[in-house]
């Protein structure tokens, strides 16, 4: 088995690694659940689901430094999820 590849993470970023069993077909749900249970970034966090959208729609959440959408799959595994500016 190979080792997965991470992804350099850009500067002035905060990194939120999503470990699934199961592919999922919206990402904004399953990544808010997953700010709000970690404990490294107070202001991610306490995120609303409103200013989430807003780093959505501006382009500062990226997955492989593309640019995600609150509509982007997830697929089953890893996937590192970049959000800059934190």
């Amino acid at each position: 088995m190979t080792e997965a590849i991470v992804p350099p993470q850009p500067a002035k970023s905060h990194r939120v690694t999503l470990s699934l069993a199961y592919r999922e077909s919206r990402m904004d749900n399953v990544l808010l659940q997953a700010l709000r249970d970690q404990d490294e970034n107070m202001s991610l966090k306490n995120i609303s689901r409103g200013a989430l959208k807003e780093l959505f729609n501006n382009g500062k959440i990226q997955i492989k430094g593309q640019r995600a959408r609150t509509s982007s799959s997830l697929a089953k595994g890893v996937t590192y999820v970049d959000i800059l500016g934190f």
